[in-house]
């Protein structure tokens, strides 16, 4: 296995085993059985299966370590923000004060924290509700796993039914 081109390793993803080149040793087609060409040819379709998946995975991993890497910046800016919103309502109180009992200007600004609280909530509860199951990813499953079933079973069935009638 190569390792990666720059110094440093930092964003290159390994290079991956590849499907090998050269031509395999061949055995003339009359001189194989359907079984080993089946085979062979299963085996080529795994590897390249197995490959591209392995690639898909590398390229994807690679995009969610920047990803996750860019959403600290995010977070960090999420906390501050959070964190200033008790100046902000603590601001609030105290120009209510100017006009109102300093008491009541803080359970007025309460009042309306929860209310903005209560509105928020009834609103993500509204949006969760609506989440349905994937009808349509559990029916491919579902018909996957019946064609699945069933393979081996009519194949079966049909050579039997050819010996019959022999």
């Amino acid at each position: 296995m190569a390792s990666s081109t720059s110094s440093s390793g930092a964003g290159v993803p390994p290079v991956l085993p590849s499907i090998p080149l050269a031509k395999e040793p061949a055995v003339p087609a009359s001189e194989q059985s359907i079984g080993t060409l089946v085979r062979e040819a299963t085996a080529q379709v795994s590897t390249l299966v197995r490959a591209e998946v392995e690639l898909a995975r590398s390229e994807v991993t690679a995009e969610v370590k920047k990803g996750l890497q860019g959403s600290i910046f995010f977070i960090v800016a999420l906390v501050v923000a959070l964190f200033s919103l008790f100046f902000l309502f603590f601001a609030l109180g105290e120009t209510l004060a100017l006009f109102l009992n300093r008491s009541a200007s803080f359970w007025i600004v309460f009042g309306i924290m929860i209310l903005v609280a209560g509105v928020f909530g009834l609103f993500g509860y509204l949006r969760v509700r609506k989440i349905r199951k994937p009808e349509r990813t559990i029916s491919s499953l579902k018909e996957s796993a019946q064609v699945l079933s069933n393979r081996g079973h009519g194949e079966q069935q049909g050579r039997l039914n050819g010996h019959g009638t022999r």
